[in-house]
């Protein structure tokens, strides 16, 4: 089973136990568990059609498990204006949260 969820205005394709990467967001003291409503499709691989809402499928939900959070990569950034002695180096690292699809619900 599949499902296709939207979280930050991004689509994600999931199955269950795959461990994904999504935005960071404030959690409560203690949360460890996300639930997506957000549910655009849902499907099974015996070759069943997909149910697919218009937008969202009503009831249909993601749960996931939180494993930690992470800093990705640095990404190094320049500007350089030509003729002007004028060049800078900037850096930024993008702090994600590592989630576990536990279950999906249609």
């Amino acid at each position: 089973m599949y499902a296709i969820f939207e979280d930050s205005g991004t689509q994600i394709l999931v199955r269950k136990d795959d461990e994904i990467e999504i935005d960071l967001r404030p959690l409560t003291e203690g949360q460890k568990t996300l639930t997506f409503d957000k549910v655009l499709a849902v499907g099974t691989a015996d070759g069943k059609p997909a149910k697919i809402g218009l937008p969202y499928l009503a009831g249909a939900k993601v749960t996931a498990e939180l494993v930690s959070e992470e800093t990705g990569p640095k990404l190094r950034i320049g500007k350089y204006s030509r003729r002007k002695g004028y060049r800078r180096t900037l850096g930024h690292r993008q702090t994600t949260l590592l989630v576990k699809v536990t279950g999906i619900s249609a």
